[in-house]
């Protein structure tokens, strides 16, 4: 509203917010989080986002159900034969006219005539082959038999190229023929050219000067008319691979006889250019397209090129190719297919990808996107909310004030300075120190007994190993998730609480392997059998030792006993059920590594078996450390607690 030179705003009652986005990105990072969280692979999370649609609408599955459906009734559309029915059909109505002549004539002629129509193939492309020097006795006939040619002529070429068909209708004399044997020897010139990394720039634009009338389409460049061609080419192949053996026979023999030799050669040199410049079309693949209607050339190609349009949006809906994104979806294809609406879900859907790049919830890897930093960071203090649920912290502890030096944290007082002081000097109690023993004149003349420095408690550090269990029995009884989330809350509350602290989440199945924070959402269970404890014990010592001055804990989340060791020649993982000793031993000769150096160990068992329930406690007594046995649901509460008090250390 405007008074004046004075404006007053309001909230917006004209309905929906014109500026709102399309989605709450949040809430879809959330979304996946949550399936994450569940147990879910990280890139399935955000695949099936995409597929079902944030909120859960026009989502890429609903699309693609669409297209299948018209691509079903694509199949149903009529009979790929159609072609050689119709010919079948004109030369039986040629034959009966002639016939009908030759009864009227009582002369030797007449009866070779008849003689030569008995004694056709039974094959319609032979036939009309052998009758292509026929002298026809029936005007009707003759011209029902040249209705074949010039109807298939016609298909054939108008279905190649949109412009010929009414060329060739307008002037069938032999001038015209060359004409278009001219353009096609003129074509195939120009894609030689292309093939071969030529400049056709000039080429391009003379060739159309000759021969735009025939390419409505009006391509910019060659490659857009090499992909008009090519398509329409394919959909010609795939007609041919559609058709049984016999039928293909039949319909390859009346092309050649419709076409001529000089025709035939040069939409066959051209196929031969266009396969090669673009080979990723369907060439060679036939459908088995069903119906009651019998369908021409021009019709069954047309149905057969469409269907393969409908497969390649399939295959950009599917999103199944390692570096798969929305943008590769053609949304004029989808908008010809569906409608407009359907373009407008894909370029939301896009809008929300792109919005959950830009604001760096994504990343791409080589696989494809993934969570960012930024997505892990929100989805570990998910992790860590859900922990904290019913956690109640436990007292602080006391520190020393006197030696935490510059690396402490600050207390926020101070002290004077003493000789060998590390703490940084505070400079404002310093002047005002300074000021209130000599006045305030200037400069402040500083001594000794002025200087004041921060006061710092100790910061106490803690390098924790958290090894957990990547078999396949994690998953298979219900326990991936839980671990996870475990292990992305621990990792969150060490980065925002306790970020002096050093985490390596050390993944075990039949091999050990360190894996990151992002690693670890998008990591898969191991499908090989075995457990192999040792290696993770070996790369949690390994970790340990780069932090000689930490407090060393090692937490140990597994379901299972030790069933694979590193064989100590060759380092190859071996694998074996039940138990072998020498599997029990090595694991047992890392547990006392890692006692020797001090470290804190503790195992949560998982499930009830009573092999592991023997080991666990064993290794428990030699190494005095703990075992836990908790609930599922109850995991992250344990292996937390137990972080926070073993952080507090031995040493």
């Amino acid at each position: 509203m405007v008074a004046g030179n004075r404006f007053r705003y309001g909230q917006w009652r004209g309905g929906p917010d014109p500026l709102a986005p399309p989605y709450d990105v949040r809430a879809a990072v959330d979304a996946v989080g949550a399936e994450v969280l569940a147990g879910g692979s990280l890139r399935e999370a955000l695949r099936d986002l995409l597929r079902r649609g944030p909120q859960g609408r026009g989502g890429l599955d609903d699309l693609a159900a669409r297209v299948r459906r018209l691509r079903r009734e694509a199949l149903r559309r009529g009979d790929l034969d159609g072609t050689v029915t119709r010919a079948r059909a004109l030369l039986d109505q040629a034959l009966a006219a002639e016939r009908d002549e030759l009864r009227g004539r009582d002369d030797d002629g007449a009866r070779f005539a008849e003689a030569v129509l008995d004694n056709l193939p039974r094959s319609t492309a032979r036939a009309v082959a052998e009758l292509a020097g026929y002298d026809w006795a029936s005007d009707e006939a003759r011209l029902t038999y040249q209705r074949i040619l010039d109807g298939l002529r016609d298909d054939v070429l108008g279905q190649r190229f949109a412009g010929l068909r009414d060329a060739v209708r307008a002037s069938a004399d032999p001038a015209a023929q060359q004409r278009l044997a001219a353009m096609m020897r003129d074509l195939n010139d120009l894609l030689a050219r292309h093939a071969r990394s030529e400049d056709t720039t000039d080429a391009f634009a003379e060739f159309m000067r000759r021969h735009g009338e025939f390419f409505p389409e009006r391509p910019r460049d060659v490659d857009e008319l090499v992909d008009v061609l090519a398509r329409r080419a394919a959909a010609g192949e795939r007609l041919m691979r559609s058709l049984s053996d016999r039928q293909r026979e039949e319909l390859a023999g009346l092309m050649r006889q419709s076409l001529g030799d000089r025709l035939a050669g040069e939409l066959s040199a051209l196929d031969a250019n266009l396969r090669a410049l673009r080979p990723d079309l369907r060439w060679g693949r036939g459908e088995r397209v069903r119906g009651e209607q019998p369908l021409g050339y021009g019709e069954a190609a047309g149905a057969l090129g469409e269907i393969a349009e409908l497969d390649d949006l399939l295959d950009q809906l599917d999103q199944d190719h390692p570096g798969a994104t929305l943008d590769d979806v053609d949304v004029e294809a989808v908008a010809r297919t569906l409608g407009r609406d359907a373009a407008d879900d894909v370029r939301r859907l896009r809008e929300l990808e792109r919005e959950l790049r830009r604001q760096g919830w994504l990343s791409r890897d080589a696989d494809g996107l993934t969570l960012s930093p930024k997505a892990l960071r929100r989805l570990g203090g998910t992790a860590l909310r859900r922990v904290f649920a019913d956690l109640t912290a436990g007292p602080r502890g006391q520190h020393d004030l006197r030696s935490a030096g510059a690396a402490g944290e600050v207390s926020g007082g101070s002290r004077p300075w003493q000789y060998g002081d590390e703490q940084p000097l505070d400079v404002v109690r310093t002047l005002t120190r300074a000021v209130r023993r000599a006045g305030p004149s200037v400069p402040v003349q500083l001594a000794v007994e002025d200087f004041e420095v921060v006061e710092t408690e100790r910061r106490a550090s803690a390098a924790v190993a958290l090894c957990v269990d990547l078999s396949y029995s994690m998953i298979s009884q219900g326990r991936w998730g839980p671990m996870k989330q475990t292990a992305l809350a621990l990792s969150h509350l060490m980065a925002t609480r306790f970020p002096q602290d050093a985490l390596q989440i050390v993944g075990f199945g039949r091999q050990a392997t360190p894996l990151s924070q992002q690693e670890l959402a998008a990591v898969e269970p191991d499908m090989q059998q075995g457990t192999n404890l040792q290696h993770a014990l070996r790369l949690a010592a390994r970790h340990l030792r780069r932090h000689p001055d930490a407090e060393p804990v090692v937490l140990v989340v597994t379901d299972g006993e030790p069933t694979a060791h590193l064989d100590p020649d060759d380092g190859e993982a071996l694998f074996h059920w039940p138990p072998l000793p020498e599997t029990i031993e090595a694991t047992i000769r890392e547990v006392d590594r890692l006692t020797r150096y001090g470290a804190t160990l503790n195992l949560f068992m998982l499930g009830d078996d009573p092999g592991l329930r023997r080991f666990v406690d064993a290794v428990a007594r030699r190494c005095r450390g703990r075992m836990f046995t908790p609930d599922t649901e109850d995991l992250g509460e344990y292996v937390v607690s137990d972080y926070l008090r073993a952080r507090r250390g031995r040493r």
